[in-house]
């Protein structure tokens, strides 16, 4: 679980970009580029640091009424802590 207030943010060597030429989300590591899907890209791109986790997750249900945000954010969020890429 997501300590308390967490404020999620990319990890410092990561950034988020759309690559135009794929039409595609990436996630640009130092040695590596995840190309993102579903969602992905619009969850962290709410993960700017300043919101919290229950902050994003209400947005994110505000934006997508009746989907499972309060279990899948959370859930996708801690396994990117997991890797490295947020923090």
């Amino acid at each position: 679980p997501a300590p308390a207030g967490w404020r999620p943010a990319p990890a410092p060597a990561v950034s988020l970009r759309h690559d135009r030429v794929r039409d595609a989300d990436l996630l640009v590591l130092p040695e590596r580029v995840v190309v993102l899907r579903g969602s992905a890209a619009r969850i962290l791109r709410l993960c700017d640091g300043a919101r919290d986790l229950d902050a994003i997750v209400a947005e994110l249900t505000s934006r997508f009424p009746g989907a499972p945000v309060a279990e899948d954010v959370p859930a996708f969020l801690g396994r990117m802590r997991t890797e490295g890429w947020v923090r």
